[in-house]
């Protein structure tokens, strides 16, 4: 019924039941995941008038701590896929109380753990995301950044003139559009493999 995609691995999609309306899965090698997407497979959707609330465990520094669950956000008929970054949770550990998944889910540092807890969407809609798990705005930022790549190479284009038209200015600079074409065309390349790729 689940899903699971991370970043350049393949999609997961064995969750585990551990309840009626408890499942969780396992993350292996979490600690370089920033981002993550949690989907229904559509294979069945939920109950009439429930969904699921989505939590995210990162293991605790030592066995004698119990697991804490952070509330990701939830998936519903009508949302099915939301994508979540983790960063903040891996340094800001527990705020969500102890484990409505279970005591002890398998004490393997560094796998972190995705709980779906299936709920009356009663009880979802009052529920609030922990501040560092908002949902990603990849997208939207993405969206943003080829609009502006887009706007800036209409601009410059609008300008352009043949060698032939152009008047010679000792203080005027002047740019091949080829030069500016392959700038926009690798810098719309990167932005698709890595919307973060700029940060680095």
């Amino acid at each position: 019924m689940f899903g699971l995609i991370v970043s350049g691995r393949l999609v997961q999609t064995d969750f585990q039941r551990l309840t009626e309306t408890q499942f969780v899965i396992t993350i292996p090698d979490a600690d370089n995941i920033n981002h993550l997407v949690v989907f229904l497979t559509g294979t069945s959707p939920f109950p009439e008038g429930f969904g699921g609330s989505v939590y995210f465990r990162w293991p605790e520094p030592d066995f004698a701590t119990p697991p804490v669950w952070q509330l990701l956000g939830n998936l519903t008929n009508n949302k099915p896929s939301s994508i979540y970054k983790i960063t903040g949770l891996k340094k800001n550990p527990g705020s969500y109380g102890p484990s409505i998944f279970g005591a002890n889910q398998g004490e393997i540092h560094h796998h972190a753990q995705i709980g779906i807890s299936i709920e009356p969407l009663s009880l979802i809609s009052n529920q609030s995301p922990s501040a560092v798990t908002e949902p990603s705005s990849t997208t939207t930022f993405l969206e943003f950044a080829e609009r502006t790549l887009q706007n800036l190479f209409n601009y410059v284009a609008s300008f352009a003139v043949t060698q032939s038209q152009m008047t010679p200015n000792p203080s005027e600079s002047y740019i091949p559009m080829s030069a500016l074409r392959n700038w926009y065309t690798n810098f719309t390349r990167k932005l698709e493999l890595n919307p973060q790729f700029w940060r680095s």
